[in-house]
């Protein structure tokens, strides 16, 4: 079966930290290229890099493909998909309306190509631990941790309990003190934020289950744990990767919620219903 074509520039994106700085230039110059053809030959790609053949190749079975000509075809097919094309730089003298379209659609296109890579197997293992935990703890800093309590305030309207943590000591002590019936959701644009690595580390070896979100297969942070679901985004100058991966991020928990409401359906409506009620009731209070 062919492969879907939105995951092939997540594919290559997702692996960019393992390759070293060199390597990562050549990548970024070949897929910069909207012209490459079948007949693109590979001394010509070394050559326009001043890299060897060798090198070239070296990088495509980096990047998980077999070699430089399945590399070359697969990039040609995500080049003809309408996913690579919703990315575009924002540039200086963009109008308002020029703006918005691009901001939009490299959220579409990192919405498309997230939910091409998601492993069905992995998120339904996601939702399974997280529906029979007895504590859940999120782990996150930055940006990532406004993702955390997003899903920690929809789990609270279905009467799941969980806690957010964003500062490192804090998230440290949560983590000394889990045990084999907790959970760790961690989340991590790049995987590589030690304040979250090291204490979804010290929840593994307490035996807390450990579920990641980040954009990147072979980060740290996806070493230690037990469940990794992967988003991805495509970055720009200005915005960065991580305003189009919370977006991203934010549509996969959004899943996961309702995959753990949909195991006890009544329970979830029947505290839906209970927290509503609590909210509206103090609306209405607060205007006697």
């Amino acid at each position: 079966m062919k492969q879907d074509p939105r995951a092939i520039g997540a594919q290559i994106r997702m692996r960019l930290p393992q390759l070293t700085p060199l390597e990562r230039r050549v990548v970024e110059a070949i897929t910069a290229r909207t012209d490459i053809t079948e007949q693109t030959s590979l001394k010509e790609i070394a050559q326009e890099n001043n890299v060897s053949e060798a090198m070239i190749v070296k990088i495509t079975k980096k990047l998980s493909f077999s070699g430089f000509r399945n590399f070359r075809s697969s990039l040609i097919y995500y080049n003809e998909s309408e996913v690579a094309s919703l990315h575009a730089e924002i540039e200086p003298d963009d109008s308002s309306e020029q703006l918005l379209s691009k901001v939009f659609r490299t959220s579409i296109q990192a919405i498309e190509e997230t939910m091409s890579i998601l492993d069905i197997s992995e998120f339904n293992r996601a939702a399974d631990i997280i529906f029979k935990a007895r504590h859940i703890d999120l782990y996150a800093v930055g940006g990532s941790a406004t993702v955390a309590r997003d899903l920690s305030h929809k789990m609270l309207k279905i009467g799941i309990k969980s806690t957010a943590y964003d500062d490192a000591h804090i998230m440290l002590m949560s983590a000394a003190v889990l045990s084999d019936d907790d959970v760790v959701i961690a989340i991590s644009h790049s995987g590589a934020t030690r304040a979250v690595n090291d204490s979804v580390k010290l929840a593994g070896r307490n035996g807390a289950k450990v579920i990641v979100i980040t954009n990147y297969a072979e980060s740290p942070i996806a070493r230690n744990a037990h469940v990794v679901l992967n988003s991805t985004s495509q970055g720009s100058h200005l915005l960065g990767e991580n305003a189009a991966s919370r977006i991203a991020q934010l549509n996969i928990l959004d899943a996961l919620f309702v995959a753990i409401a949909k195991k006890d359906l009544k329970r979830a409506e029947k505290n839906l219903m209970k927290t509503q009620r609590a909210v509206q009731d103090l609306r209405d209070s607060s205007h006697e």
